[in-house]
Order: structure tokens, then C-alpha cells, then sequence
């Protein structure tokens, strides 16, 4: 039996995917056919959901979903009409809509993702379905102009922990100040880093490390069910000895070009972006 459907493609106006709230999604949905067909519609369905499909600390498998698109039309066809014959050759079915605003960016993580994506099914008389899908990509992006004022300020903070507290090792404490010259980022820029690290315990810091640390939370019905922690950047600092110090002297972190990650109007998954200070320390045992 020869095949009739040479073609189903669905095209986006946009090549390159990448959309922003707000914007217009064009594109036509393609059909090139080999002989006459018949189709009782062509049925177009753009979607954006959130999942979250996680295990919980009682290894409870949990699964939420929420929408943010769901927006259906035919292209072809009518409840109240019989099929439409489809001749031999190239045909052309245009769409469009308007993508509303406030919509979380396109995220993906261990536990969950955000996604968006066009589906399309073109139905014959006979049951026989075609379909098809073609994701696109959504980036809300985060302007620091609008942001609260305090992002533009400075940030510091100190803290001194004891080391006594750890049977292994001997007592003291290790100070340590840090500085950013704001809170606020976004992925290209570099967090410029002031401060030090004082070493007054009796055991040697093998090395300090900064990280920039990306923190997802996930969550199901309201409820936390899983984290997922990543190293975004770091920069590895020297030995320090008791009694030593290190500087950091207008040390330089780089945010590396990141995926789109304004979720905030989701309620499924949180991002929180926080640079640490880390010690490890070296251990001698007898």
C-alpha cells in the first residue's frame, strides 16, 4: 500500500525556538500528501506544564503537574461536517497566538521539569491517526533594574564556627569574612569577592574553596519532597596553617552562561542561587 503521508512537519515562524512571555507563537503546520485523503480535522493543541516526579524521604514516589498553557484549535475540519478530501501535494495551515505573560521559564532538573511544547493530529475516516510535536523553548528573563534596591547594595557576612566541637580534632576556631560588591546576578557577569580567612584552630585547612551553588527545591502539593544541589563555579583557595590567614583580594567568580531560570510563578519548583565558603580540612591519624 502506498504511503499517502509524505510530510507532517510543524514550523515555527521563529527558527531558533526561543520565545519570551508576551510574544507571538506563528508558525504553519506542513502536510504533503501523495494522493487524495481524507481528514476529518487537523487538531492543534499548545501546551506548558510543570512536572514534579520525585521519591520522598520515605522513598513515597510523589507526582504534580501544573499547566500554564493549554490552548486548542482545529486547523482543519468541523464537528459538523463530513471529511475533507485532501488533494495530492503540499498543504499549508497557519496558526498564531499570543503567549501570555508571567510565564516561568523552560527548566529542566533530576525531579521535575518546565516545559513547552505543540502537539498536532490529523485524523482519517478510517480511525487512523497521524501526529506529531515540536518543543519550544520559554526564557523569562530577570531584570536587576526592577529588582528590590538591596540587590544593588553590597553584601557581607562573618562567621566564626569552632572546630572543638569534632572528637578527631584539636580545639580552636576559623574566622571568616566575606564580601560581594551586590547581591544580584545574572549568568555572563562576575561576582567580584573581598575578605579573608583566619585560621585560629590547631589543625591546617588543606583548602578553602568558594562555590556559587544553584539550590532546587521541588515540590508536590505544596510541600517540599526533594532537593537538588549543583556547583555552578568555583575557585579553590590555598593551604592555610594554624595560625595563618588567606586574602581574598578582589577575587573573580564568572557565572557561566546559565538556562533561563525566572521560575517564580511556578509552584513546583524553587531556585535559589548562594555563593559558600567551604574548608576542608587535613586530618592526621595515629
Amino acid at each position: 500500500m502506498p504511503r499517502k503521508l509524505m510530510k507532517f512537519l510543524i514550523l515555527f515562524d521563529n527558527t531558533n525556538l526561543l520565545y519570551f512571555p508576551g510574544q507571538f507563537l506563528s508558525g504553519r503546520v506542513l502536510l504533503e500528501l501523495q494522493e487524495d485523503t481524507p481528514a476529518l480535522g487537523l487538531h492543534f493543541h499548545v501546551v506548558g506544564e510543570g512536572v514534579v516526579t520525585a521519591r520522598t524521604a520515605r522513598q513515597e514516589r510523589t507526582y504534580d503537574k501544573e499547566n500554564y498553557i493549554d490552548f486548542r484549535m482545529r486547523l482543519l475540519g468541523d464537528n459538523d461536517s463530513g471529511p475533507t478530501i485532501l488533494s495530492p501535494g503540499i498543504h499549508s495551515f497557519p496558526f498564531k497566538l499570543g503567549l501570555p505573560l508571567g510565564l516561568p521559564s523552560t527548566f529542566l532538573g533530576k525531579h521535575g521539569w518546565i516545559q513547552y511544547y505543540c502537539k498536532c493530529a490529523l485524523r482519517e475516516p478510517s480511525g487512523l491517526i497521524h501526529k506529531n510535536h515540536q518543543i519550544f523553548i520559554i526564557m523569562n528573563p530577570i531584570d536587576l533594574n526592577i529588582e528590590e534596591p538591596a540587590l544593588a547594595e553590597p553584601f557581607r557576612c562573618e562567621i566564626e564556627p569552632t572546630l572543638g566541637g569534632l572528637a578527631c580534632i584539636g580545639s580552636g576556631t576559623v574566622k571568616c569574612k566575606i564580601e560581594l560588591d551586590r547581591g544580584g546576578y545574572v549568568s555572563g557577569e562576575t561576582i567580584h569577592i573581598n575578605g579573608y580567612v583566619r585560621n585560629f584552630s590547631k589543625v591546617t585547612i588543606r583548602h578553602t574553596k568558594i562555590i556559587l551553588l544553584e539550590t532546587i527545591n521541588y515540590l508536590s502539593r505544596g510541600k517540599a519532597v526533594q532537593v537538588e544541589k549543583r556547583e555552578i563555579a568555583s575557585i579553590k583557595g590555598p593551604k592555610i596553617r594554624p595560625n595563618s590567614r588567606d586574602e581574598f583580594v578582589n577575587k573573580k567568580l564568572y557565572i557561566p552562561p546559565l538556562p533561563p531560570t525566572n521560575i517564580r510563578n511556578s509552584n513546583l519548583i524553587q531556585l535559589n542561587y548562594d555563593v559558600y565558603v567551604s574548608f576542608i580540612l587535613l586530618l592526621n591519624y595515629f
